[in-house]
């Protein structure tokens, strides 16, 4: 039995060896044309590709999947089966109606919560206690198919968009693992998804990272987490740019106004909000590395009773 596998980023790569390690055989790779990155704009190509090419699998990269020549070069390998995992388009019903076990796809949410391209962040921003990994059958929708299998995990205080990443591609790769299983042996049982439950979680944008010290000490640490390590939240100090990192709520009401600098010390800095205290240990400002504020003091200055957020 054959098989195609679409992604693109490092999230897909578990759920690549997961259908790698079935009784499918992987024919074909499809992935993100290479794009340029970092400062010197060289091509990089998409980590799906380089784990592919490792495996010595046929890699194609096409500008866009419902181009007539990408739908042709799918059907020429007549596949029985379809992975998709954060490929980054969406199928036409031409490549949908090819393979004979359907076309899965793996997402990193409890569906029908969070469909669309930031699932992790969003749940981390939002302040959810649990998230998870679904399988669904695609069809021409975003994230609407109907669902197959589902994993959950917590959400602790300390994870971050990163943290929860990683954990969600280890759930991933067994989730897929078990959803092949269950479609091979004919035990799979679909079920639709109610879009009155639906929720989106869109596109990562920078100034979704901008810190209102309006919110809550709870919100600005979610959103904190759900931010790192990209876009990263920031605020301003003397007009700079500074991004935050590893917050910790303390529960300590401030008088002051929200965004003031009330305490610094080798545990981080400490910030009033609109309620309790947030805590940040780790800091960035333009043009260095990222470093826990200890070590940021050693060498800069920041001023007890300044508010932050000032442009």
């Amino acid at each position: 039995m054959k098989a195609i596998f679409m992604g693109t980023p490092e999230f897909a790569i578990s759920s690549f060896e997961a259908l790698n390690e079935s009784e499918f055989e992987i024919a074909l790779v499809v992935t993100q044309p290479d794009r340029p990155k970092g400062r010197g704009k060289k091509l990089q190509s998409p980590p799906v590709k380089i784990r592919a090419l490792e495996n010595n699998i046929e890699v194609f990269q096409p500008e866009r999947i419902k181009d007539s020549e990408a739908i042709k070069k799918i059907k020429e390998v007549k596949p029985d089966l379809i992975v998709v995992v954060a490929f980054g388009q969406i199928l036409p019903k031409d490549i949908l109606e090819i393979p004979k076990y359907g076309c899965i796809n793996v997402h990193a949410s409890l569906l029908p919560k969070y469909r669309g391209a930031a699932p992790i962040n969003f749940s981390i921003i939002n302040g959810e206690k649990k998230t998870g990994v679904t399988t669904m059958y695609m069809e021409e929708g975003l994230d609407t198919g109907d669902m197959l299998l589902k994993n959950e995990i917590e959400i602790t205080p300390e994870d971050t968009a990163s943290t929860l990443h990683d954990k969600l591609a280890v759930v991933g790769k067994k989730t897929l693992s078990d959803t092949i299983k269950a479609i091979i042996s004919g035990e799979i049982k679909a079920e639709k998804q109610d879009d009155s439950m639906s929720s989106y979680a869109p596109i990562m944008t920078k100034e979704l990272g901008k810190i209102n010290w309006n919110m809550s000490a709870e919100s600005i640490s979610n959103l904190i987490r759900g931010t790192d390590p990209w876009p990263s939240a920031y605020t301003y100090y003397d007009k700079a740019v500074i991004k935050l990192f590893c917050p910790v709520v303390i529960d300590r009401l401030s008088n002051e106004i929200p965004g003031t600098i009330v305490f610094l010390s080798d545990q981080g800095l400490d910030i009033a909000t609109k309620d309790n205290i947030v805590r940040i240990k780790e800091i960035q400002v333009s043009g260095k590395k990222r470093m826990p504020v200890a070590e940021f003091l050693k060498g800069n200055t920041l001023e007890i009773g300044k508010a932050l957020g000032y442009e």
